[in-house]
């Protein structure tokens, strides 16, 4: 008899079921006599049965009529209970998957409230504030370009009228087009060389691989024993450097850790040669496809401002080009050797207008493609048009929230009205296009 009373006590009383369906979720609301243990799960629909909710709640027993709530017209079809010994369960039919996030909440006395376990559900249309961010958050990294200025340090590469080294000039250009890709949303910039040193080619690609690079460019102005020479180019590596350079990795065992994917991210050591070979190949291919496409849009911005060497992109066996999972391009920004070509050259004008046009093709092509998992990438995808508003969290700060969009905090501010920075939970702001 004293079991029986003791179990009676400690199962608690589920009193209400409220359902609310509100524009950012549905709210499920269990009102209880003592807090409530629980475990909520999903069920895909079948032929025979929709989706499904189900919320167990062990140590409990229902003490109302449960036809009487009210689902409302939201994404519940309809609500089923069963109480089994001293447990209750609770079956939502959806008319669609959900994801559910559930929480308990204490009493507040001075408004006369019992125990209540909530349970939140979103459609796929919908999703707590901490999934939207937590998506901003991951799906928002910036598309890295790795700008290798040619030759440096006892390596002046070409060497025009003046003494004009070559060496001097493309870590110029490059450092210009470094600003602009920082300067612009979704991008940043690696800078292989940073100063007036010499790098092994090898060395180059490397930092790159180290530096998780989407895209490298290397910057480079041409020279050839006659001044007559003239005009921009842009190299791809050929097919027959692809070839070499999958036999050379290959043979190369230490380097399997890093072959695909970004330096670290998976290991080929278990893998046999075959295998290697042909992940190796298909990667090359890949990467050879985009350089070619993006070069093609370099090409054309460099055109209007620029005589062209070749009005198509040219493939060569450079080293530098030669890492297999990386498009890479090698510009040649003009002729030093061509004492015309070579005074525009050094002018700072002309060259942030080279750098200019690099970086316009490379945007614009990227802009179009961009590497998944991206800022780029989400602007493009339906997310950025579901991204247009954003309601405040906890935690949240004006400057946090501008930066996470690529914004400015003041033009967050001009959109929304704000005369300042401060905001409040549950407030919804008005994302602008950057």
């Amino acid at each position: 008899m004293m079991l029986l009373v003791a179990d009676a006590i400690a199962a608690a009383v589920i009193e209400n079921i409220r359902v609310r369906n509100t524009p950012e979720r549905t709210r499920v609301v269990l009102d209880a006599s003592a807090p409530l243990e629980h475990k909520v799960f999903t069920l895909p629909s079948t032929d025979q049965k929709p989706d499904r909710l189900v919320i167990d709640v062990p140590e409990a027993k229902l003490s109302f009529d449960t036809q009487a709530v009210d689902v409302g017209d939201g994404p519940i079809l309809g609500l089923r209970t069963s109480q089994k010994s001293q447990s209750v369960r609770i079956v939502l039919d959806l008319d669609a998957p959900v994801r559910p996030r559930s929480f308990v909440l204490s009493p507040i006395l001075n408004l006369n409230l019992s125990d209540r376990l909530v349970v939140d559900l979103y459609t796929k249309e919908q999703q707590s504030p901490v999934q939207r961010v937590e998506r901003l958050t991951n799906q928002m990294r910036d598309v890295i370009v790795a700008i290798d200025a040619g030759h440096g340090g006892d390596d002046p590469g070409a060497i025009g009228p003046d003494k004009l080294y070559e060496k001097v000039v493309v870590f110029e250009i490059a450092q210009k087009m470094a600003q602009m890709f920082d300067d612009a949303p979704g991008f940043r910039a690696l800078m292989i060389r940073e100063g007036d040193y010499y790098l092994a080619l090898r060395e180059r690609t490397a930092k790159a691989r180290k530096g998780r690079a989407d895209i490298f460019l290397s910057i480079h102005a041409d020279a050839f024993k006659t001044a007559d020479a003239h005009g921009a180019s842009v190299y791809a590596i050929s097919e027959k450097g692809a070839t070499s350079e999958t036999a050379r990795w290959l043979a190369e065992k230490e380097n399997r850790a890093d072959l695909i994917g970004g330096a670290g991210e998976v290991t080929l050591d278990d893998k046999d040669d075959l295998l290697v070979g042909v992940l190796l190949d298909l990667s090359i291919t890949a990467s050879l496809s985009q350089s070619l496409e993006m070069g093609g849009k370099v090409l054309s911005a460099i055109e209007p401002i620029n005589r062209l060497h070749k009005k198509q992109v040219e493939q060569a066996s450079f080293a530098v080009l030669k890492s297999p999972d990386i498009p890479s391009l090698l510009v040649e920004t003009g002729y030093i050797s061509n004492p015309r070509e070579a005074r525009r050259l050094a002018t700072e004008q002309h060259q942030h207008r080279m750098a200019h046009a690099i970086f316009s093709g490379v945007r614009d092509y990227l802009s179009d493609n961009p590497p998944e998992g991206t800022w780029l990438a989400w602007k493009k995808s339906d997310m950025h048009v579901e991204a247009l508003s954003y309601r405040i969290v906890s935690g949240d700060t004006l400057s946090g929230i501008a930066d996470r969009h690529r914004i400015s905090a003041s033009r967050l501010r001009e959109v929304n009205g704000l005369s300042g920075d401060l905001i409040r939970i549950g407030q919804v702001l008005k994302i602008p296009a950057s």
